[in-house]
């Protein structure tokens, strides 16, 4: 019985104090409360003033006094520091702006949240300056007035083979307008520190060695890089690999791998000046004997600029290793140093006399009456090719009109063929009664002519 009773009390004496804990807390809570309603909470910032558990009435004082005291720190990306003090620029509290409805704002019975979480709050135009004063110190600032770095973005260089990415610049340019636009707004707000590089007032690079496209246009340049193209000339080859093609890449300002097309074609135009025969002077061993100098014409070999600098574009953004002929417009039958074989047609304009040769024997010869100097019409020296045959042919011109049973042209509309209407050939017939820059021949000459000559075949027409 008397346990019991002790239990009792026990349990009495401590639901006494829990309730008096619970009192006394609710008190305390009531009477904080009670405090707040003309002050300001626990980590209360106004525009940077901090008037935490301040009267309402004095917080002006102390936002006087904050203005008084007030700078800004400017933290530069050199990690230079610059000032803007604000009695230099005339800063003052605006006397007409009230701070009274942030306490009213703040619930009283709301204030345990502020120790925990900062009260920061803006009021507009609660400080006032002298905007010229402002815009001089700005001018005057360091980072204003000092060289200009600027920025670039990451880079590539060629070396070894490959390329790799070299880091970007930074540089320290600053945008005017911006900076001008954050300090207002630092000073508004009472902010004591002002990055400039976190606040974004310097012109940035706008790709850096993390950035996605850096290293796509890395890989891209060294998948160009790898091409190697072996140019096949006869028995001649021309290598066009890393070694030159480095020189031919570029990034353009979005970081887009370029190829210097005009270096292309000069490459091509290079490759067709060292190894076209068109028109080039030939030393060729007449069959009198003698040796001439011939030049003109169109025989030889002629690559199609154009269409093979498109074809090496294309190889190149493939990135392939080729074996090649280049493109041509135009093909002779060797490829050799005597890219005139041993099939071909001479034409001794001086002497008026014709030489058919196949495989290197002489088919055929006889003499011939060519066109007529003394009107303009002389045969064009030079190297050509037949372009066709055709038997049973109309020639036309100005004021002719002729019937040929063999019709072989050369140069455009000049070429050889019987001339039924002449009864002699050779010597000086040319000169007095020459043709319009064909070459006439006898029917039997033509004949043996036409029977054994292939298209393509090499015409040379010289003089001694």
């Amino acid at each position: 019985m008397k346990n019991t009773n002790i239990k009792k009390l026990f349990k009495s004496q401590v639901t006494e104090n829990i309730i008096i804990l619970i009192a006394s807390i609710v008190l305390t809570y009531l009477l904080v409360s009670l405090y707040f309603v003309n002050h300001f909470f626990f980590n209360t910032v106004i525009n940077g003033a901090d008037v935490s558990l301040k009267a309402r009435d004095d917080v002006y004082d102390i936002i006087r006094s904050y203005t008084k005291g007030y700078e800004l720190q400017l933290i530069e990306r050199n990690g230079e520091i610059e000032k803007i003090i604000g009695q230099d620029i005339g800063m003052q509290y605006n006397e007409k702006k009230s701070v009274s409805k942030i306490n009213q704002m703040q619930n009283s019975f709301k204030w345990i949240r502020s120790l925990l979480k900062k009260q920061k709050y803006y009021v507009s135009d609660l400080f006032v300056y002298d905007k010229d004063n402002l815009e001089k110190k700005i001018n005057e600032l360091h980072c204003l007035n000092t060289d200009i770095i600027e920025p670039k973005n990451v880079s590539f260089k060629y070396s070894n083979g490959s390329y790799k990415a070299i880091e970007e610049i930074y540089g320290n340019k600053i945008y005017k307008d911006r900076l001008n636009e954050v300090i207002e707004m630092s000073i508004l707000e009472g902010e004591t520190k002002l990055d400039l590089n976190k606040n974004f007032c310097y012109d940035n690079p706008r790709y850096t060695l993390s950035s996605d496209k850096a290293l796509e246009t890395k890989n891209l340049l060294n998948k160009y890089v790898s091409t190697k193209m072996t140019y096949i000339f006869g028995r001649e080859n021309e290598i066009l690999d890393k070694n030159i093609i480095n020189e031919w890449l570029g990034v353009d300002e979005k970081l887009e791998a370029v190829i210097n097309e005009k270096a292309i074609k000069q490459y091509v135009r290079g490759l067709s000046k060292k190894y076209d025969t068109v028109g080039i002077a030939r030393k060729i061993k007449t069959s009198t004997g003698k040796i001439v100098e011939v030049k003109g014409g169109f025989y030889g070999w002629k690559i199609n600029c154009d269409a093979e600098a498109k074809a090496l574009l294309e190889n190149i953004k493939l990135g392939e290793v080729l074996e090649k002929e280049p493109i041509y417009t135009q093909k002779a039958l060797y490829r050799d140093k005597d890219d005139i074989g041993n099939t071909y047609v001479e034409i001794n304009i001086t002497r008026q006399h014709l030489w058919f040769y196949k495989d290197g024997k002489l088919i055929t010869q006889g003499a011939i009456v060519t066109g007529n100097p003394n009107k303009g019409n002389s045969t064009k020296v030079g190297i050509y090719m037949l372009n066709y045959k055709e038997k049973g042919a109309t020639l036309r011109g100005a004021n002719y009109e002729a019937e040929v049973t063999y019709w072989m042209p050369f140069n455009g509309n000049i070429g050889i063929h019987d001339a039924s209407w002449r009864y002699s050939f050779g010597r000086e017939i040319y000169k007095r009664n020459g043709t319009h820059g064909c070459v006439n021949t006898p029917l039997y000459l033509a004949k043996t002519i036409f029977d054994n000559i292939e298209d393509g075949t090499p015409i040379i027409c010289y003089e001694e």
